[in-house]
């Protein structure tokens, strides 16, 4: 069953990699041994866009791009697709007001374009007769409405991987009604699915405190 995975990468990262020692993860051995022996895999795309310097950690794009090139230098079949980031000053209401102060400036970041270029290539590739499964990893219900089409109009079999511990992070239910079988991600799997270090043949070398 030609299966192409795609990635929300920062669903990923935020579910279930954030926190751990498994960052330096080959995405390729992860869904190889999450995914049955029927699925073959015929590619990997991965979402996501390139963070920017913070105050507190000005090295995070240079970390993040370490594993990029890593994956795309080490993983067969790969490709990323770049959304971007926003940055803003606005202001928003606190909770609980602060010496009857009830709003505060606050920096945002918001991350754009990866579900809708995960959902745009899903369908794209659907309609071409591009595989068989749509191996969906992400917990975003703002991928419904392509799984629906995906699934109930081009007749296609969906399997939703959401990242995270299933206890604490339940999957979304406008995704599971149009997924063919949901799993999870076990910290085993991300233990069993760790990137060499340095790449070989390469310079890439896992980021320190990774």
């Amino acid at each position: 069953m030609r299966t192409i995975v795609y990635v929300d990468g920062f669903n990923l990262y935020y579910g279930a990699v954030k926190g751990t020692p498994y960052k330096w993860l080959d995405l390729g051995a992860l869904f190889r041994g999450l995914l049955s022996a029927q699925n073959h895999i015929t590619a990997i795309k991965y979402y996501t866009a390139i963070v920017s310097p913070r105050p507190n950690d000005p090295s995070i794009p240079i970390r993040q791009m370490a594993y990029l090139n890593a994956i795309k230098a080490y993983v067969p079949g790969l490709s990323i697709t770049r959304g971007h980031y926003l940055n803003s000053v606005v202001n928003m209401m606190l909770e609980t007001p602060i010496n009857g102060q009830r709003f505060a400036r606050v920096h945002k970041t918001e991350e754009k374009g990866s579900d809708v270029n995960l959902a745009l290539h899903m369908l794209n590739d659907a309609w071409r007769n591009e595989y068989d499964c749509a191996a969906v990893v992400s917990n975003d219900s703002d991928l419904s409405e392509a799984m629906r089409i995906v699934k109930v109009e081009l007749r296609k079999k969906i399997m939703l991987i959401v990242p995270g511990d299933p206890a604490v992070r339940r999957p979304s239910a406008q995704l599971r009604r149009y997924a063919n079988k949901t799993m999870s991600i076990p910290v085993a799997a991300l233990a069993a699915s760790q990137l060499p270090n340095p790449i070989p043949g390469t310079t890439i070398h896992k980021p320190a405190g990774w």
